[in-house]
């Protein structure tokens, strides 16, 4: 059995005449043609893998006779992108004039499906003749392969900070709402707190025929287990129900001489009482020496007591206002500590519902009224190896695309499931789709649909990347008119050098 060649095929005669019918070398001169039989090797090669992506790109492969498969990874599997017998197509360190400015890696899998051959020059002499015979050529490939790049980080980097403003201005908003709610109801708080204190001196000034402290906190604990049983009744009550309820309440308190009845009538209402509530609360207090507890508070008091039993319902109220409040700011700081993962490791097992969840959170200043969006988790997923950051990129992504495409409303169903060794996330809208003639293309850099000004082409590219070439995934869509889904297929875990496994 003949030695392997350096390429790793088995060594053949080259010949310059073969090279020159080859459309790469055809304007070589002779001297350049030998050089390359001289320095490089034509090598066969019997079906089967010649190199595989990842490994260090150490040949050039020209193909002089056979059939070539071009594939990349793709999660688990090798997705097939090229095949072909046309000869003088290459692969393989065709970057290597880039030097180490770029990571010297194949970037697909070459394999073969019949014997086939193949001219090789090493990494290192085919960035040699590159640089020696083509200098011009050179730089300029140099200046569209490095602009290139420059180009997309500069235009990536502003699509995320344009993300970035749009998602701030929403948790601001969102931040703003519980924010002014719990500002107003600390402002109505204090005046209430005050209120009440003078209230208390008010009752006190009765002297004798106040009600003892007892006898007030009586007042409260019924008043409080009648408001609990009335609140469910007043939830369900409309606004002329209400403002019925408030007058008749209003007409009670000025018969029992309470100056400012009007006023405090809503307290009560919204407290879920009625004024049977408060002849029945306040009917069987200790007036003081004046009497028993059938006999009830002096009429002189009672006013005073009233006032006193609103502010104090009252600022309980608020007191649950400003915590409620305050749970929804510590909510969204959550999600947005969640979203941005600024503590956490880049790379770390994650729960997919919780970046989700968080994503949404952060985006729902930016979905309007008419969108809806619909959960449907899957139970039980396993957390899943990922950049979490990252992913909460695809996520707004995809949403936001989504949102865009129901510009006259929708849904939004964004779904988890298990298949195999992948956890899926699916992203339904009901918007008008994506025309086939473009399907094939919305991947690509700088292609958007979206007006000029509106969109850099980049959102679904850097998606694609980062689901692909980060976390060895698939990016996925299927369209017709009212229901386009954007599927990502997401390993389970990963083998120890990065990639997935199954």
């Amino acid at each position: 059995m003949s030695a392997a060649g350096l390429g790793g095929g088995v060594p053949r005669s080259c010949s310059v005449e073969e090279l020159r019918t080859l459309f790469l070398f055809e304007k070589l001169d002779e001297e350049q043609l030998n050089w390359l039989c001289e320095h490089g090797t034509v090598e066969a090669f019997e079906p089967g893998q010649v190199y595989a992506e990842g490994e260090a790109a150490q040949w050039f492969y020209v193909l002089l006779e056979g059939t070539v498969v071009l594939s990349r990874r793709v999660g688990a599997d090798d997705v097939e992108v090229t095949r072909t017998s046309q000869v003088g197509v290459y692969s393989g360190a065709f970057q290597a004039y880039l030097g180490d400015r770029v990571q010297q890696i194949y970037r697909n899998s070459l394999s073969v499906t019949v014997p086939s051959r193949f001219f090789v020059v090493s990494a290192e002499l085919f960035s040699t003749l590159m640089h020696e015979w083509f200098p011009m050529a050179v730089h300029l490939l140099e200046g569209l392969f490095f602009g290139t790049q420059i180009q997309q980080q500069i235009v990536g980097g502003r699509e995320r900070l344009l993300a970035l403003g749009a998602l701030s201005a929403g948790l601001t908003h969102e931040l703003n709402n519980p924010a002014g709610a719990a500002l107003r109801a600390a402002s109505a708080l204090r005046e209430g707190v005050v209120g009440a204190r003078a209230d208390l001196g008010a009752i006190a000034a009765h002297g004798e025929r106040a009600p003892s402290l007892a006898a007030l906190v009586a007042v409260l604990d019924r008043a409080t287990e009648a408001a609990a049983r009335g609140k469910a009744s007043v939830s369900g009550l409309g606004p002329l129900a209400i403002s019925d309820r408030e007058d008749a309440m209003a007409d009670w308190l000025d018969d029992r001489g309470v100056e400012n009845g009007w006023q405090l009538a809503p307290t009560f209402v919204q407290a879920g009482l009625e004024a049977e509530d408060l002849d029945r609360i306040t009917g069987g207090v200790d007036g003081g020496s004046g009497g028993g507890v059938d006999d009830g508070l002096d009429d002189g008091v009672l006013p005073a007591v009233l006032s006193w039993l609103a502010r104090t319902l009252e600022t309980e109220g608020l007191t649950a206002e400003i915590e409620e409040a305050t749970h929804r700011v510590s909510d969204l700081v959550g999600a947005a500590k969640q979203y941005s993962q600024l503590d956490r490791a880049s790379q770390q097992e994650v729960d997919v519902h919780e970046l989700l969840d968080s994503t949404v959170t952060m985006l729902a200043g930016k979905i309007p009224a008419e969108v809806r969006v619909v959960k449907d988790y899957g139970t039980g997923l396993p957390k899943v190896p990922a950049y979490p950051a990252e992913l909460n990129q695809v996520w707004t992504n995809l949403i936001d695309n989504a949102v865009a495409a129901m510009a006259d409303g929708g849904t939004l169903t964004i779904s988890t499931s298990l298949d195999r060794e992948h956890l899926v996330v699916e992203f339904r809208d009901t918007g008008p789709g994506v025309p086939d003639e473009i399907k094939g293309r919305i991947f690509e850099p700088f292609f958007t649909t979206k007006p000029v000004g509106k969109g850099t082409g980049l959102g679904l590219d850097i998606s694609w990347r980062i689901v692909v070439s980060r976390h060895h995934g698939d990016l996925s869509v299927e369209s017709v008119p009212g229901d386009t889904r954007f599927r990502v297929r997401l390993p389970l875990r990963w083998n120890g050098d990065g990639e997935s496994g199954s």
